[in-house]
C-alpha cells in the first residue's frame, strides 16, 4: 500500500531503496462514443483518408497523444461494447459502438481498459466477447469482463518495468440489462468481499502492485457520494490495495489520500458527447501516478492533467460565427492549449481557462493539495 503522508503542508519521503524500481501510470475517464462521435470519425476519415470502414477516431483523440504515450502503463475505461465493423450501431441507453474506437485508443498509447461498467452487458453475452475479441485483436489489454467462467478466474497482471501490476475492475450491475445469474461471471459486480479475494488472488499469484477499477457513485455529482466515501475507507483499511481509479460519474470528483492510498473517485469523461452537454460532461482528467521502490513499499505520487472535449456549436443556416470557432469534436490537453494559446480569440481561450480552474476545483475538494500532494504534472519535467 501507498506510504501515509506525514502532518504538514508538504508529503514526507519516504527513504528510498537502492536500485528501487519505478514505473508511471497513467489513468483516465469514461470512453462513451455518443452517435455525434460516431459522425465525426466519418467526417474525419473522409478527411484524412485513415481509418477503417469509413470512421477515423485518431483525430478526436490525437490531443492527449503526447501524455499518454509516455507512461510506462496506460490504462483506459471502456464503457460500452462494441458492435461489429459497419454497425449498425447505437447511442444511450443501450450502447453498442465502432470497434474502430479500439484501434485509436491503442494508437493513441493505451496499454488496457477496465470493462466493467452498467453498460458492459447492454447486448449480453455477444456484446462482451465481441469486445473482448476485438481488444484481442488490436493488442488492447482488458479486465473486469469475460467471456468465459474459466477467464472470469483469470487475474490480469501485467509486467511493467520489471514490476508484476495486478489490474482489476469492478462495477454496480445495469438496471436496465441486468446480468442473469447463471451468466453472473460476465464482468465483475462491485462487492467489497469479491474485492478483497480477487486482491488476494492476484498477491498470491505474485503482484507486487495491484490497481483497482471501481464503476460508482452517483452520475453528474461532482462530490462523491456517501457509499463511495464508505467503500474507500473499507478498500484503504481491510486491503493492500495500491491506487483506486474511480468512473460512472462523468463529470470530474475529487483525487484524495485515504489512509495513505491515492482514490480518484471519478474522473470525469475521456471522451464523450452527451445529448445536452452541460459543459461539465466535456470536462475531465488523467491521473498520473507515479510509484517508486522504497525500503518499506511502494510510495506513490498524484499529478493530475485537465482535458476538455471542444464541441462545435449548432449552427442556423446563414448564421455568421468567429473565425476560431469551433468546428469539430476534439479531445483537448488543456494545459498545452493555456500556455500556448497562439491566435485563439480571448472568448475561445476562457472556455480553457474555465476548465483548468474549475477541474483544479472539484480534484482539490477534499483536501488533496498541501499534505496529499497533488498537484498539476507539468508539460516538461
Amino acid at each position: 500500500m501507498a506510504l501515509t503522508a506525514a502532518c504538514g503542508s508538504e508529503p514526507a519521503t519516504p527513504a528510498a531503496k537502492p536500485g528501487g524500481r519505478s514505473f508511471t501510470v497513467a489513468a483516465a475517464g469514461d470512453v462513451l462514443v455518443h452517435p455525434e462521435l460516431v459522425e465525426q470519425a466519418a467526417k474525419d476519415a473522409e478527411a484524412t483518408g485513415k481509418g477503417e470502414a469509413g470512421l477515423d477516431f485518431g483525430p478526436l483523440l490525437a490531443g492527449v497523444k503526447p501524455v499518454i504515450s509516455k507512461a510506462d502503463l496506460a490504462i483506459c475505461h471502456m464503457e460500452t461494447p462494441v458492435g461489429k465493423l459497419k454497425g449498425p450501431f447505437e447511442g444511450y441507453p443501450e450502447f453498442l459502438v465502432p470497434p474502430q474506437i479500439l484501434t485509436s485508443l491503442k494508437d493513441v498509447g493505451y496499454d488496457t481498459c477496465s470493462t466493467a461498467s452498467n453498460h458492459t452487458y447492454d447486448h449480453g453475452l455477444s456484446g462482451v466477447r465481441r469486445t473482448l475479441d476485438v481488444m484481442d485483436e488490436v493488442g488492447l489489454g482488458h479486465t473486469g469482463s469475460a467471456r468465459s467462467r474459466e477467464e472470469a478466474a483469470k487475474t490480469v497482471i501485467r509486467e511493467v518495468n520489471g514490476v508484476k501490476v495486478a489490474h482489476l475492475a469492478f462495477s454496480w450491475e445495469s438496471f436496465l440489462n441486468p446480468t442473469p445469474d447463471k451468466q453472473g461471471w460476465a464482468f465483475n459486480q462491485l462487492d467489497t468481499d469479491e474485492i478483497k479475494k480477487a486482491e488476494a488472488r492476484a498477491r498470491k499469484q505474485g503482484a507486487e502492485v495491484v490497481i483497482l477499477s471501481v464503476h460508482w457513485g452517483l452520475e453528474h455529482y461532482n462530490e462523491p457520494s456517501v457509499p463511495q466515501l464508505r467503500l474507500a475507507e473499507r478498500l484503504t483499511e481491510e486491503t493492500g490495495i495500491d491506487l483506486v481509479i474511480g468512473h460512472h460519474a462523468h463529470v470530474v470528483q475529487p483525487i484524495q489520500k485515504v489512509n495513505g492510498t491515492w482514490v480518484a473517485y471519478g474522473l470525469g469523461n475521456q471522451v464523450a458527447r452527451h445529448s445536452s452537454p452541460t459543459g461539465l460532461t466535456e470536462e475531465g482528467v488523467i491521473g498520473w501516478f507515479e510509484f517508486r521502490e522504497g525500503a518499506d513499499g511502494w510510495d506513490v505520487s498524484a499529478r493530475y492533467v485537465p482535458t476538455l472535449v471542444d464541441v462545435p456549436p449548432e449552427v442556423e443556416p446563414g448564421e455568421k460565427l468567429p473565425a476560431d470557432v469551433v468546428t469539430d469534436h476534439r479531445l483537448v490537453d488543456v494545459r498545452r492549449v493555456v500556455e500556448a494559446p497562439g491566435d485563439l480569440s480571448e472568448e475561445r481561450l476562457a472556455r480553457y481557462r474555465l476548465a483548468e480552474d474549475r477541474i483544479r476545483g472539484f480534484l482539490f475538494n477534499r483536501g488533496a493539495p498541501g499534505g496529499d500532494g497533488l498537484k498539476e504534472l507539468p508539460l516538461k519535467e
